[in-house]
């Protein structure tokens, strides 16, 4: 009995490094700036932290269609249907011009978390980032690619690369649940605390809301003049 619970215990302990490593891995993704991090900065500093985790739940929810994609094996129809990867380049491009319209005509409206209007913005927040998220190709590439590397069983010896902690110091088992958990539970921690931290930002200096709405705006116009140039 207490051998058994014993070994429990140790295969517990083996898979700590295997969910470290999903966790940095998903803040890693999470954490750059781009789109996404544009709409979650925008949605926190104009409706407050509910707005802003929300979007953050939107892209989350992409990701996760995503996965189950790549687990079928349907994403692949992107990779290798060029017309249907430029249509979707396109349209993201498109979608994100729009967005960065209307955080413009935002920019001067700054909405306190007691406002009656900030759950309204919740849903909107969050489709908002879910539709730019699924007009995203290389999102879907991100998945076919490096998610793949991850769905697939095996082990990564990520000390081997830093020699100073030691050999098998931290092993990471790839296709492992832990790992996607790991990995979702750091997207969590981001779109948990970032909007947390423009909220926090904003209560001290009420006048940063619209100057983080126009940065935004600027981020979500780049990148879509950028995606219709891809496509074209």
């Amino acid at each position: 009995m207490h051998h058994s619970l014993g070994l429990l215990q140790l295969g517990a302990l083996s898979l700590v490094p295997t969910a470290l490593g999903g966790v940095l891995f998903g803040l890693a993704l999470a954490a750059p700036p781009g789109p996404m991090n544009a709409v979650i900065a925008e949605e926190s500093a104009l409706r407050g932290w509910r707005a802003g985790f929300f979007a953050g739940l939107g892209a989350m929810t992409a990701d996760a269609c995503f996965l189950v994609l790549a687990v079928l094996g349907a994403a692949t129809v992107i990779t290798e249907t060029p017309g249907v990867q430029r249509v979707m380049v396109g349209a993201g491009g498109l979608l994100m011009l729009w967005f960065a319209y209307g955080a413009v005509q935002e920019a001067n409206t700054v909405v306190t978390e007691g406002d009656s209007s900030v759950t309204a913005g919740d849903s909107r927040g969050f489709r908002k980032a879910l539709v730019l998220a699924l007009t995203n190709p290389y999102q879907v590439i991100f998945w076919l690619t490096v998610g793949i590397g991850l769905l697939e069983p095996g082990v990564v010896d990520v000390s081997s690369y830093v020699p100073a902690i030691g050999t098998d110091a931290l092993t990471v088992q790839t296709g492992h649940p832990v790992l996607l958990g790991g990995f979702f539970g750091g997207i969590g921690l981001w779109i948990t605390g970032f909007p947390a931290a423009i909220v926090a930002a904003r209560t001290r200096i009420e006048r940063l809301a619209p100057l983080i709405a126009w940065a935004s705006a600027a981020v979500l116009a780049g990148t879509g003049v950028l995606f219709l140039l891809r496509a074209l």
